[in-house]
């Protein structure tokens, strides 16, 4: 007798889902992600790619929104990741943490609003540090996720670098989202 996975069990669910609208319901009410005027696969100015190393940008972090926020929420996390940088190994550009809960946006150049804690970027340093492909490559995608954390905004270290935030959410990330950005020189 043939068996079925678990990943082919979940891709029958989805399809009866689908088919029958329940599907709509469920992701109307999901946590979401975006980047108000940068719609999911956009390309982002130069005002926010890295203003060291001749990256020609202003180093500002790109405004970030999020809605329906689960229940039980007590900080949210924010992540930019590009998963093209240093030939696909990937670079972290920013990670910040103990967001409060009463948030739900960051503005344009809101790179660590008050309470929150700023995280070790690529450089080795604390907060946010823009994009800066290599001149000439295709545009690389920035993935800029943020995390809804069941952790009171004070729980964590300050200085966690991308492996060390993620070792430190594990089992307690409520809900995640992501929007992909693109910029290229």
């Amino acid at each position: 007798m043939k068996t079925i996975s678990n990943t082919r069990l979940a891709a029958i669910a989805l399809c009866v889902a689908l088919s029958s609208g329940v599907t709509h319901a469920v992701a109307a009410d999901a946590f979401e992600v975006i980047s108000p005027g940068t719609p999911d696969g956009g390309t982002i100015d130069s005002s926010h790619a890295a203003s060291a190393n001749n990256c020609g940008g202003g180093n500002q972090s790109p405004a970030v929104q999020w809605r329906n926020v689960p229940s039980g929420t007590r900080s949210f996390a924010v992540t930019l990741f590009d998963p093209d940088g240093a030939k696909g190994i990937g670079v972290i550009h920013w990670v910040l943490y103990a967001i409060p809960a009463s948030m739900n946006a960051m503005q344009h150049g809101e790179s660590a609003p008050a309470g929150s804690v700023s995280g070790i970027n690529r450089t080795g340093k604390p907060g946010y540090y823009g994009p800066c492909p290599p001149i000439g490559d295709v545009p690389h995608h920035y993935v800029l996720q943020v995390y809804a954390l069941d952790l009171v905004p004070d729980a964590l270290p300050p200085n966690l670098n991308h492996d060390a935030f993620l070792a430190a959410v594990t089992n307690h990330v409520l809900a995640a989202s992501s929007t992909v950005l693109r910029y290229g020189r």
